[in-house]
């Protein structure tokens, strides 16, 4: 599947999502033919909320999607490591960075950029790496934690279009790094 078929067909599974009319019903049986090994079509670096189901919200079934999922989508070593994975070793020919409205995440980093006050313990790790998107956004017109969603899934795109041989060569290939939000309301993904 091209990287671009991949993408349309991420778009029309959201599309039934929102519509109430998905196609995926996962069974055990096909469960247990990914027991073999995997093959997928898309790998989605999303938020660890628990309200951003991707295989759920892109009406897909397991062994579809490669997730990879930390609290702000950002990219870190281990994410980098394991998209690196999904494009070079499961041939996955589209990366989507999928950010979501009202990330905690990314609200924790826009409160730090506003306020200098840290969180506690492993926390700060997560707003560290979000608050260059929070400062990014602090004068821009419109709502300031909204405008800091979207720049971090932006800043997380360009992060692994740059960060690494394997996705560079990958991009050579036709391979495809695309961003997104997921909006929580309404169940539908938004190119950016």
């Amino acid at each position: 599947m091209s990287a671009s078929a991949a993408l349309r067909n991420l778009l029309e599974g959201n599309a039934r999502f929102v519509a109430g009319a998905p196609l995926c019903r996962p069974t055990i049986s096909q469960v247990r033919e990914l027991a073999s090994g995997q093959s997928p079509f898309a790998t989605v670096l999303a938020c660890a909320d628990s309200r951003v189901p991707v295989e759920t919200l892109f009406d897909h079934a397991p062994g579809d999607i490669f997730v990879v999922r930390l609290a702000g989508n950002f990219v870190s070593d281990a994410a980098l490591a394991s998209i690196e994975y999904a494009t070079a070793v499961l041939k996955s020919p589209l990366v989507m960075v999928l950010g979501h409205t009202s990330c905690g995440a990314v609200q924790a980093a826009v409160e730090y950029a506003r306020t200098g006050i840290a969180l506690p313990g492993h926390m700060q790790t997560l707003v560290d790496a979000i608050i260059p998107a929070a400062r990014t956004c602090a004068d821009r017109p419109g709502d300031w934690w909204n405008n800091a969603v979207a720049e971090n899934v932006r800043l997380a795109v360009k992060t692994l279009r740059a960060s690494s041989p394997i996705m560079t060569q990958a991009l050579l290939d036709g391979h495809e790094i695309v961003g997104a939000v997921y909006n929580l309301s309404t169940g539908a993904v938004g190119l950016l």
